[in-house]
């Protein structure tokens, strides 16, 4: 494999750091664009910072222009956000869509991002609905290789404090065995190595990782 340049949104987060410090390690990327909204303290030879303005659609483009793979592991939280679902739209839904313009746009080989198990456009349940809404407005764009992720709850451990959730992954294990496989809670450090893993064999089209998928993929 050729070693490539590659593009990665979201690398402070649980998923993108942990995916993050995988690439950093491969020898088959030479280059990493980390794109930010605000400085960030990282150093390191393959790594070139850039700090864009995500309201600004326009902005995305320069970022990965030479990149053949992009990553993309954005979100945030009914709490983040005060409840607005406005604001959760602006972070969940229009960020992940400027990406996969700018990939289009600039014919990356393929788009990778994390949605979430669930996710159906016809939900009544505002975030799934959401993921859902995502997921079919990327596969409308018509990319050449589109990866989307679907975890369901993840273990790990967050910079930020997120009690709820921080209860879920100390109870949910026990419980995993009675969920069909695609609810069953799954290691980030999982899904970031399956990311990398399946941006080396890239497959044409539009392809959707479960549980399952994820876990065969992360070896």
């Amino acid at each position: 494999m050729k070693s490539k340049e590659v593009t990665i949104f979201g690398s402070t987060g649980l998923i993108g750091s942990l995916l993050l410090d995988f690439l950093i390690e491969d020898n088959d990327y030479h280059k990493i664009n980390v794109v930010t909204r605000k400085s960030i303290s990282l150093s390191h030879k393959k790594i070139k910072i850039h700090i864009i303005d995500f309201s600004n659609s326009k902005s995305y483009s320069q970022t990965l222009r030479n990149s053949q793979i992009v990553f993309a592991s954005i979100g945030t939280t009914q709490s983040k956000v005060k409840g607005n679902k406005e604001s959760y739209r602006k972070i969940d839904f229009d960020i992940i869509y400027n990406i996969a313009k700018a990939c289009k746009e600039n014919n990356v080989e393929n788009f990778s991002f994390v949605s979430s198990s669930g996710a159906n456009i016809k939900s009544n349940n505002f975030y799934l609905n959401l993921k859902g809404e995502i997921e079919n407005s990327i596969l409308n764009l018509n990319l050449s290789s589109t990866s989307v992720f679907r975890p369901s709850l993840l273990l790990g451990k967050r910079k930020e404090k997120r009690y709820g959730e921080k209860i879920a992954q100390l109870i949910m294990p026990f419980l995993s065995f009675l969920m069909p496989s695609r609810y069953k809670p799954i290691r980030a450090a999982l899904v970031a190595k399956s990311m990398v893993n399946i941006s080396k064999s890239i497959q044409p089209g539009f392809k959707i990782y479960h549980y399952k998928e994820i876990i065969k993929e992360s070896k």
